[in-house]
């Protein structure tokens, strides 16, 4: 009977702490992406990814009740993106199948043995069997409705949207992008990447011609509503590019405006020095709305805002000011409204706003507790849809009639057995990082939780690092997945901190650019410092039963901190984290060369978690796909490697075929019963 007391304690405190849901109800909501507006009438399209199986849904006024389109049935793994309208609003172009890996091959993580591939298909408004226009991704359909023209192989091609007689439209030197038709459907513009320059091009039918071509990065190209003009972005070229270290300042970007006919172009507008000299692409607005007015970001007072131009050219005004960023925006179909969505006045979460391109006063659209992203106005004006959440009711499409009522759009996207009433409300916190900063994060309190539980915790590191994690569901579908481990953590009884940590977005230029971070010194590390001490200040959890986890960037600081604390971090989850900045630097920068660049190169791997190996202790689950375009897989075996040497507990989960972002929703579930198993195994019966 001696010998039978741990073990009773072990499974008391297993049922004690026992979950009231399984991890297949938590991910078991549908998440939807990808919602875009009809140009005429009432209507809009979105993907909805129901545990894998992903369907085009439409809705249409005034009735607004949603109905899938498509019917695939299987969790396999191929994404469907890219979703367009015909310009009569009766059919969805959309794209199925993932890119190309750099061997030219199409993710398969079902591992058929046919194989996979990315086309290009369309289907009816009102259903239907859809019809594959060809193989490639990007389409995008002629305002007159004649042409479907889409990328693929370097080239780009069409068709009739009917199907039938895809062929190559055009070919030119480099890499084609960001097709976009003119108004009038006879022209269509596009970029031309060619390393460490880019031109806008303009293709009538028969010829190619570039758009004032320089020595720099031109993109972005948008047409005048007349049809008259192009207007891009010009951002100046670099001989020496690296990534993952800060940039505050550099040689200012511009826009420039083409006469379409002669191809001649101008500056319009410059970037001052200092502040909002640098563009970051991932928050960059650029378009062209009536009265001839241009919109776009720019950061000269540290945040990401929005600002009009004349496209005839002179001085900008704000049309958003404040400590906040707008993140994304769309016009109305007339070009008069501007809608946005921002962390104004709610810096955890994310609102709908619209102001009008010659300005005046923002009006909040989506007021409250919950987080609402990708306005999509309808062309008739009559309404607005857009994703929304809050902190336990996940991600569900909406829509926003003329008096403030919002109705769902889609019944049944959350399952009757989803625990809505388990989940708890995560609460915003502030802790100081290990060298003083004020770091934001979200707490997870189980329910009932109070002081002298001496309760296991886990702190989430988000990845990117250009992320901000919300007091709420997550608009990316990673995050949306990694909130709904948290939840789960949480109901089996762990404290858990979902950490925003220096680096990530939401909160300002310099936050974000923050000096030494990265590949330049790994200041983030004292953010991940930091969360420990102050989980272990709390009086509800144990200080001995702290864990990290991670992926990506998350997996790096979740490796930069057992490496570097293990005295501190009993134990952690690492998903194809980052181990040697040179070999990732390199995956995101091809010309990017260790040899040449030595300082930089040693600075990097000494702010990498192969650089502290020596002093890793605590065990690890380390869980990668083979088919990771991000992060390449080698990334774990180098660690392995080094692990094994050194004795270090690890176990190993991976995906053969599986990408970055899991594609299969079974892929997830795996990877968090495996998590939430190791660290049961580590934390609570140790």
């Amino acid at each position: 009977m001696g010998h039978m007391r741990p073990l009773l304690v072990l499974l008391c405190a297993a049922s004690a702490f026992a979950a009231p849901f399984s991890l297949e109800q938590i991910l078991g909501s549908a998440f939807p992406s990808e919602l875009t507006a009809a140009p005429v009438g009432a209507r809009v399209a979105w993907v909805s990814d129901a545990r894998g199986v992903r369907n085009v849904w439409v809705a249409e006024g005034p009735e607004w009740r949603g109905r899938a389109v498509t019917t695939y049935k299987d969790d396999d793994g191929q994404e469907l993106s890219s979703l367009t309208w015909t310009p009569d609003g009766k059919s969805v172009v959309y794209v199925r199948g993932g890119a190309a890996n750099r061997a030219g091959e199409i993710p398969n993580p079902m591992h058929r043995v046919e194989g996979a591939e990315q086309a290009v298909w369309i289907v009816g408004a009102q259903g239907g069997q859809p019809v594959k226009l060809g193989e490639g991704s990007a389409p995008e359909v002629s305002p007159k409705g004649d042409r479907v023209a889409w990328l693929k192989g370097g080239a780009v091609w069409s068709s009739a949207p009917g199907g039938g007689g895809a062929k190559q439209w055009f070919k030119t030197r480099g890499r084609v992008s960001y097709l976009r038709f003119s108004p009038d459907g006879g022209r269509v513009a596009f970029v031309s990447s060619r390393g460490d320059h880019s031109f806008v091009g303009l293709f009538d039918g028969e010829q190619v011609r570039f758009l004032d071509p320089g020595v720099d990065v031109d993109g972005g190209p948008i047409w005048s509503p007349d049809g008259k003009r192009v207007a891009f972005v010009r951002v100046p070229a670099r001989r020496e590019r690296f990534a993952f270290g800060p940039v505050r300042e550099a040689e200012p970007w511009s826009i420039r405006v083409v006469d379409a006919a002669t191809g001649q172009g101008r500056e319009v507008w410059r970037a001052r020095p200092g502040r909002g000299s640098a563009l970051f692409f991932q928050l960059a607005v650029f378009l062209w709305g009536a009265g001839d007015r241009l919109v776009f970001s720019w950061e000269r007072e540290g945040w990401a805002h929005l600002y009009t131009l004349a496209a005839g050219g002179g001085d900008e005004s704000a049309l958003t000011k404040g400590a906040f960023e707008v993140e994304s925006a769309v016009l109305s179909a007339d070009g008069t409204q501007v809608y946005y969505q921002a962390n104004d006045g709610d810096i955890n979460r994310r609102h709908l706003f619209r102001v009008g391109v010659k300005g005046g006063k923002p009006e909040l659209l989506t007021p409250g507790r919950g987080v609402e992203w990708s306005a999509q106005p309808a062309a008739d004006g009559s309404a607005v849809a857009f994703l929304r959440s809050d902190g336990v009711r996940p991600a569900h499409p909406a829509v926003r009639l003329p008096g403030g009522e919002v109705r769902p759009l889609q019944a049944g996207s959350i399952p009757s057995d989803f625990p809505l009433a388990e989940l708890v409300e995560p609460e915003a916190v502030t802790y100081p990082a290990a060298d003083g900063m004020t770091i934001h994060g979200q707490l997870f309190l189980p329910k009932g939780a109070k002081a002298g539980d001496r309760r296991p915790a886990a702190i989430f590191l988000h990845g990117g690092s250009r992320r901000q994690m919300l007091l709420g569901w997550h608009y990316s579908p990673y995050y949306h997945n990694a909130y709904a481990l948290n939840q789960y953590l949480a109901s089996r009884g762990y404290v858990v901190l979902s950490v925003n940590y220096r680096s990530g977005i939401g909160y300002g230029m310099e936050f974000r650019e923050a000096l030494q971070y990265g590949a330049t010194g790994a200041s983030e590390f004292q953010d991940v410092l930091g969360a420990g001490l102050y989980l272990r200040s709390r009086p509800e959890v144990d200080g001995k039963k702290i864990a990290l986890w991670g992926g990506s960037y998350g997996g790096y600081l979740t490796a930069m901190g057992l490496s570097r604390a293990s005295e501190l971090f009993a134990a952690g989850v690492d998903i194809h984290g980052v181990h040697d900045w040179n070999e990732v630097i390199r995956n995101f920068v091809p010309a990017y060369d260790s040899l040449k660049r030595a300082a930089a190169a040693k600075l990097a791997f000494d702010s990498s978690p192969l650089a502290s190996v020596d002093g890793w202790r605590s065990p690890v689950l380390l869980i990668h796909g083979d088919d990771d375009r991000n992060v390449p897989f080698s990334e774990t075996t180098s660690l392995v490697e080094e692990l094994r040497k050194r004795g270090v507990p690890h176990e190993l989960l991976v995906f053969p075929d599986e990408v970055h972002s899991f594609l299969r929703h079974e892929s997830w579930v795996r990877a968090f019963r495996a998590a939430e198993g190791f660290l049961e195994r580590h934390l609570r019966s140790q």
